[in-house]
Parts: structure tokens; C-alpha cells; sequence
């Protein structure tokens, strides 16, 4: 599979979070878990091109902020994946100082992964608070034509 899939599923997934969260009374613990998605992709995206984060990794941000950042990361990562060397080993010091190195492709599927992982976390909250969450499963995304 085509790893630019995978993160056009992210951007809608993520869209999807911004829509849902904005329909209901928003629990400041699930938007604050999507600024978190947010930053570390962020955050990845300044370690594979080797420049400083945008975001801290748990950034304060509002629900618009969330959306607007999210609009400029699709812009970021498709400009990324059309250069990216998927075998291409990266170096980088994680937010504990520790040196780690990784290859391009594991890291691209770990911002996939740590999305759904943290939406899932969203979901929790919202159905908690007696809401609906956001129906971002990947298959739902592909049987319904979004991507």
C-alpha cells in the first residue's frame, strides 16, 4: 500500500475529529489529546527534515487552532512523502534526550498508528460524555469514498 494513502486517511481521520468535536459540548481533555496528534506530527515531520518542532508535544491549543493546523499538515506531509527515501535511515534525539535512528518508513507508520491510537483515546472521552465520537475507522473511510 501506498504510504501517501495512509496519511490522506490521517488527514480525514483527523478532519473528522475537528468536525465531531465541534457539534458537541468538547471535553478540553479530548482536544487537548488532539493537539497532541497534531504537534507530534509535527514533530516528526521537523525530525525527518532534521529542522526544529513547530509545537511542543502537548501543545494548548483551541478547536480552530486544531483545524487550521491540520490544514497545513496535509500541505507538509505531501510535499514530505514526494521527496521521502522510505529506507532511508534518520537520526534524532526524542523529547527524554535519548539518540535513536530509525528508518523513514517506520516512522511514517508510527505517525499513522500513534493518530488512531490517540483518536481512539478521543472516542473514549466523547462516549463518556454521553456523545457520539467521530467514526474514524480506516474501512469506514475506503467502504464510503472518502479517500
Amino acid at each position: 500500500m501506498e504510504i501517501s494513502r495512509l496519511f490522506t486517511y490521517n488527514d480525514w481521520a483527523n478532519r473528522q475529529e475537528v468536525a465531531r468535536l465541534g457539534a458537541i459540548a468538547t471535553p478540553t481533555r479530548a482536544v487537548r489529546i488532539l493537539a497532541h496528534i497534531i504537534a507530534a506530527e509535527w514533530l516528526w515531520i521537523a525530525r525527518l527534515r532534521q529542522s526544529e518542532p513547530r509545537l511542543a508535544v502537548w501543545p494548548e491549543l483551541t478547536l480552530e487552532q486544531c483545524a487550521s493546523e491540520i490544514e497545513t499538515l496535509r500541505d507538509a506531509w505531501n510535499g514530505y512523502l514526494h521527496e521521502a527515501a522510505l529506507d532511508t535511515v534518520i537520526r534524532y534525539t526524542n523529547s527524554l534526550g535519548e539518540q535513536w535512528s530509525n528508518r523513514v518508513d517506520d516512522v511514517l507508520t508510527h505517525v499513522i498508528i500513534h493518530g488512531a491510537y490517540h483518536r481512539g483515546q478521543i472516542a473514549t472521552i466523547v462516549r463518556e460524555g454521553g456523545d457520539e465520537p467521530a467514526y474514524t475507522d480506516y474501512i469506514h473511510c475506503i467502504r464510503n469514498g472518502f479517500i
